[in-house]
């Protein structure tokens, strides 16, 4: 998940899963009486919505590269 620039997560679609996910993971850890690790899955899913929501920057939006010579 470090690398949020992965072509992988360019449809919207794949970075919300993620997050949903690990907000599911965590209900289910809180629900089964496992509060340490609903903690750890919810910091899981607030770091990927800083890194797929907050920090993501479409391809289209970067400025092109500059050719190598």
């Amino acid at each position: 998940m470090k690398d949020y620039e992965h072509p992988f997560f360019q449809p919207l679609w794949r970075r919300i899963a993620v997050v949903a996910v690990c907000l599911v993971w965590s209900v289910i850890e809180f629900a089964s009486g496992t509060p340490f690790w609903g903690v750890i899955a919810l910091g899981f899913a607030g770091y990927a919505v800083w890194q797929f929501f907050y920090l993501y920057k479409p391809a289209e939006d970067k400025p092109p590269a500059e050719p190598k010579e």
